[in-house]
Protein backbone atom coordinates (compact mmCIF):
# COMPACT_ATOMS: atom_id res chain seq x y z
CA UNK A 1 0.00 0.00 0.00
CA UNK A 2 1.29 3.44 -0.84
CA UNK A 3 2.30 5.76 1.98
CA UNK A 4 -0.68 7.76 3.21
CA UNK A 5 -0.16 11.31 4.31
CA UNK A 6 -1.50 12.33 7.68
CA UNK A 7 -4.28 14.85 7.53
CA UNK A 8 -6.14 16.89 10.11
CA UNK A 9 -9.25 14.83 9.41
CA UNK A 10 -7.39 11.53 9.86
CA UNK A 11 -6.03 12.73 13.20
CA UNK A 12 -9.55 13.70 14.32
CA UNK A 13 -10.83 10.23 13.37
CA UNK A 14 -7.93 8.48 15.11
CA UNK A 15 -8.39 10.60 18.24
CA UNK A 16 -12.12 9.80 18.26
CA UNK A 17 -11.45 6.05 18.11
CA UNK A 18 -8.79 6.28 20.82
CA UNK A 19 -11.12 8.27 23.10
CA UNK A 20 -13.70 5.47 23.22
CA UNK A 21 -13.57 1.99 24.70
CA UNK A 22 -17.01 0.80 23.64
CA UNK A 23 -16.13 -0.35 20.11
CA UNK A 24 -17.98 2.42 18.25
CA UNK A 25 -19.45 2.04 14.78
CA UNK A 26 -18.37 4.26 11.90
CA UNK A 27 -21.53 6.33 12.40
CA UNK A 28 -20.71 6.87 16.08
CA UNK A 29 -17.19 7.98 15.15
CA UNK A 30 -18.65 10.30 12.51
CA UNK A 31 -20.91 11.94 15.12
CA UNK A 32 -17.96 12.33 17.52
CA UNK A 33 -15.74 13.88 14.84
CA UNK A 34 -18.53 16.26 13.77
CA UNK A 35 -18.35 17.87 17.23
CA UNK A 36 -14.76 18.86 16.38
CA UNK A 37 -15.23 19.69 12.69
CA UNK A 38 -18.78 20.27 11.47
CA UNK A 39 -17.58 20.38 7.84
CA UNK A 40 -16.24 16.83 7.75
CA UNK A 41 -18.26 14.44 5.60
CA UNK A 42 -19.39 10.93 6.45
CA UNK A 43 -17.39 9.66 3.45
CA UNK A 44 -14.20 11.30 4.76
CA UNK A 45 -14.66 9.65 8.15
CA UNK A 46 -15.35 6.23 6.59
CA UNK A 47 -12.39 6.55 4.20
CA UNK A 48 -10.07 7.53 7.06
CA UNK A 49 -11.29 4.67 9.25
CA UNK A 50 -10.43 2.31 6.41
CA UNK A 51 -6.97 3.86 5.96
CA UNK A 52 -6.27 3.74 9.70
CA UNK A 53 -7.25 0.06 9.75
CA UNK A 54 -5.17 -0.74 6.65
CA UNK A 55 -2.11 0.98 8.15
CA UNK A 56 -2.54 -0.89 11.45
CA UNK A 57 -3.29 2.14 13.61
CA UNK A 58 -6.73 0.87 14.67
CA UNK A 59 -8.54 -2.45 14.68
CA UNK A 60 -11.78 -3.21 12.85
CA UNK A 61 -14.13 -5.73 14.42
CA UNK A 62 -16.38 -7.32 11.79
CA UNK A 63 -19.93 -7.58 13.08
CA UNK A 64 -23.15 -8.63 11.32
CA UNK A 65 -25.01 -5.30 11.50
CA UNK A 66 -22.12 -2.83 11.41
CA UNK A 67 -18.38 -3.04 11.80
CA UNK A 68 -16.91 -1.61 14.98
CA UNK A 69 -13.56 0.03 15.63
CA UNK A 70 -11.09 0.10 18.49
CA UNK A 71 -7.60 1.31 19.28
CA UNK A 72 -6.58 -1.94 20.99
CA UNK A 73 -4.26 -3.78 18.59
CA UNK A 74 -3.22 -6.91 20.48
CA UNK A 75 -4.81 -10.27 19.75
CA UNK A 76 -7.90 -10.63 21.91
CA UNK A 77 -11.48 -11.85 21.93
CA UNK A 78 -14.79 -10.01 22.07
CA UNK A 79 -18.10 -10.54 23.81
CA UNK A 80 -21.38 -9.17 22.42
CA UNK A 81 -24.77 -8.91 24.08
CA UNK A 82 -27.47 -10.28 21.80
CA UNK A 83 -30.06 -7.94 23.33
CA UNK A 84 -28.47 -4.49 23.64
CA UNK A 85 -25.71 -5.03 21.07
CA UNK A 86 -22.89 -3.84 23.33
CA UNK A 87 -19.46 -5.18 22.38
CA UNK A 88 -16.74 -5.69 24.98
CA UNK A 89 -13.20 -6.99 25.16
CA UNK A 90 -13.26 -10.42 26.77
CA UNK A 91 -10.72 -10.84 29.58
CA UNK A 92 -9.54 -14.21 28.29
CA UNK A 93 -6.02 -14.96 27.06
CA UNK A 94 -5.62 -15.39 23.32
CA UNK A 95 -5.01 -19.06 22.46
CA UNK A 96 -2.06 -19.32 20.04
CA UNK A 97 -2.47 -23.12 20.05
CA UNK A 98 -5.58 -22.78 17.89
CA UNK A 99 -3.54 -20.93 15.25
CA UNK A 100 -0.89 -23.67 15.29
CA UNK A 101 -3.51 -26.44 15.06
CA UNK A 102 -5.23 -24.74 12.12
CA UNK A 103 -1.89 -24.30 10.35
CA UNK A 104 -0.96 -27.93 10.95
CA UNK A 105 -4.24 -29.27 9.58
CA UNK A 106 -4.49 -26.96 6.55
CA UNK A 107 -1.00 -25.93 5.49
CA UNK A 108 -2.02 -22.26 5.82
CA UNK A 109 0.23 -19.70 7.44
CA UNK A 110 -2.10 -18.49 10.18
CA UNK A 111 -1.66 -14.93 11.38
CA UNK A 112 -4.51 -14.89 13.90
CA UNK A 113 -8.06 -15.96 14.55
CA UNK A 114 -10.89 -13.70 15.62
CA UNK A 115 -13.62 -14.88 17.95
CA UNK A 116 -16.70 -13.11 19.28
CA UNK A 117 -18.67 -14.77 22.03
CA UNK A 118 -22.39 -14.01 22.07
CA UNK A 119 -24.68 -13.95 25.08
CA UNK A 120 -26.82 -11.76 27.31
CA UNK A 121 -25.00 -9.18 29.43
CA UNK A 122 -25.69 -8.91 33.18
CA UNK A 123 -27.56 -5.60 32.73
CA UNK A 124 -29.95 -7.10 30.16
CA UNK A 125 -30.37 -10.22 32.32
CA UNK A 126 -31.35 -7.94 35.21
CA UNK A 127 -33.84 -6.01 33.02
CA UNK A 128 -35.36 -9.29 31.82
CA UNK A 129 -35.73 -10.54 35.39
CA UNK A 130 -37.48 -7.31 36.44
CA UNK A 131 -39.85 -7.51 33.46
CA UNK A 132 -40.79 -11.10 34.28
CA UNK A 133 -41.61 -10.37 37.91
Amino acid sequence: MKQQRNTKQRKLVLDAVRARFDHPSADQIYLDVRTQDDNISRGTVYRNLNILFQTGEINQVKMPKSDRFESRLDKHYHLQCLECGELWDLPLDYNDDIDEQAAGKTGYIIHRHRTTFEGICPECQHKNTEQNE
